[in-house]
């Protein structure tokens, strides 16, 4: 008998709170703060953690991968944004597009894609550790 694999689609109410709570901390950030810290590098680890939020918010999917993906996805628009894929697409004066997709590209920011992939998966590691213990109470 074949075992079967839990939905791939499926609402994660915990994920969407997060990824909810991540995306107006973006747009505060986006829209409040001009620095060189907060803005160019919390911004770019805190997206990485929104974007992850927000597909395990509706999506089964495991944490490595899925951290994994994300971190490969935010370079590719790193790397979009070296070969200035804005201006490519005619987007120059579409403000979404520019915030969206940005415009300036910066090596550090790998690093800063790095760490809110690492932030993640260690966020899921005490997660696991808390329901696990959870568990071992009842």
């Amino acid at each position: 008998m074949a075992t079967r694999s839990p939905p791939l689609l499926r609402l994660s109410k915990p994920y969407l709170a997060l990824a909810a709570a991540l995306f107006v901390v973006e747009v505060f950030i986006a829209v409040a703060v001009r620095d060189s810290f907060v803005r160019p590098i919390l911004g770019d680890v805190l997206v990485v953690a929104l974007i992850y939020a927000a597909l395990r918010s509706v999506l089964s999917l495991r944490p490595l991968p899925t951290a994994l993906g994300v971190f490969l996805f935010a370079c590719a628009v790193e790397l979009a944004q070296y070969a200035h894929i804005v201006d490519l697409l005619g987007l120059r004066h579409n403000t979404i597009a520019r915030v969206v997709i940005g415009t300036s590209y910066d090596p550090h920011d790998f690093l800063a894609y790095a760490a809110g992939a690492a932030l993640v998966l260690f966020g899921e590691r005490v997660a696991l550790g808390l329901r696990q213990r959870a568990r071992s109470v009842q």
